[in-house]
């Protein structure tokens, strides 16, 4: 399997560099798997596509300001961009600079802070707080939000609020879980007022999310860990929810992932620990019928795990029919809700 086969070409202007006014102002495209027809929707409507039964899954993640912009002792520049928190003072983290330091190097952002670097792990740096901080507060007084690459402009206060899901309470995360940052609170009331439950997983997102798949065989790529928690609670939930004949709708592809790695044998068990699970066409999905997504880059990890679920062919097709019709792309842009499971009874 190719990459250069899960391709297609965007206009820079469609690209969302800047959130709706309000959250739920963005617009869905519906595909429908099974006979590849698509609609195209306001957000709001798609509580129109949920049943009462159903069961919707959000990732509780919330996303730290992991960014910083440090010098090495030399005066070179080195910007960090916190990939998991370790511990009260040590990070993983990836370094951007002209030469990567050595160990034991002190990369200072100021004021008598900073980390020291203390080993390699291939592509990323274990780091030590330096002086009297822990990872918290620094993080906290010190670091900025971490927005994704292609959005090309400094996070803004703006961003501290809405580059974060309205339910997000565990902080962990570098990059957000997009999908859900259509949702208000009052849509999410919505679901409670006509029978729809909604059980939360955790995934902290990496920045790793943005790395591009290298080399041309899809098999041979390999995602970085993520850290993963699905409770018992949330599996008795699915449960019930097969039982009866509900559907499982995952909001985004972090919860996809969060839903497929504790189901790896099939039925859904509580897990707790790290996940590389890499998903791509030809996988088997045990948990999810309905997902919901934002439009992904080309040729990325997280674009193989939609046509996964919903075909190559037809996914493909949809994306080049929004943006025929402008869609909003990537994190701050539009939604696609895609139904494996046919129309809701």
């Amino acid at each position: 399997m190719r990459v250069s086969d899960f391709d297609y070409e965007l206009p820079e202007e469609l690209i969302a560099r800047f959130p709706t006014p309000r959250r739920r102002d963005s617009r869905l495209l519906v595909l429908d798997t099974t006979s590849a027809g698509i609609t195209h929707r306001t957000f709001p409507e798609i509580v129109e596509y949920l049943v009462p039964g159903d069961l919707v899954v959000v990732n509780d993640t919330r996303v730290i300001r992991g960014r910083f912009f440090a010098a090495k002792p030399t005066g070179g520049r080195v910007e960090i961009l916190i990939e998991r928190i370790l511990g009260p003072d040590r990070v993983l983290a990836w370094l951007r600079c002209g030469r990567k330091p050595r160990c034991d190097t002190l990369l200072s952002i100021g004021r008598g802070r900073g980390f020291v670097v203390r080993s390699r792990r291939e592509e990323l740096f274990e780091l030590e707080v330096a002086g009297p901080d822990d990872v918290e507060r620094l993080i906290a007084q010190a670091g900025a939000v971490p927005l994704p690459p292609y959005i090309r402009r400094e996070a803004d206060e703006g961003d501290a609020e809405r580059y974060q899901t309205v339910y997000a309470r565990r902080p962990g995360a570098v990059a957000a879980p997009t999908a859900g940052l259509h949702f208000d609170r009052t849509l999410l009331a919505t679901f409670d007022e006509c029978g729809i439950e909604i059980a939360r997983v955790t995934l902290h997102v990496g920045a790793g999310t943005f790395a591009p798949i290298r080399g041309e065989s899809v098999q041979s790529h390999t995602l970085h860990c993520e850290w993963v928690e699905v409770s018992a609670a949330v599996c008795d939930a699915i449960s019930r929810t097969r039982s009866h004949g509900g559907r499982v709708v995952s909001i985004g592809t972090t919860t996809l992932r969060a839903l497929e790695s504790a189901a790896a044998g099939g039925t859904p068990r509580p897990m707790r620990g790290e996940t590389r699970l890499f998903i791509y066409p030809g996988h088997e999905f045990h948990c999810v019928d309905v997902l919901l997504t934002n439009f992904h880059l080309p040729r990325s990890s997280l674009l193989l795990l939609v046509c996964a679920f919903g075909s190559t062919d037809a996914v493909l097709a949809a994306y080049r029919e929004a943006v025929a019709r402008g869609y909003r792309f990537y994190s701050y842009g539009d939604a696609m809700l895609l139904d494996r499971a046919g129309p809701a009874p």
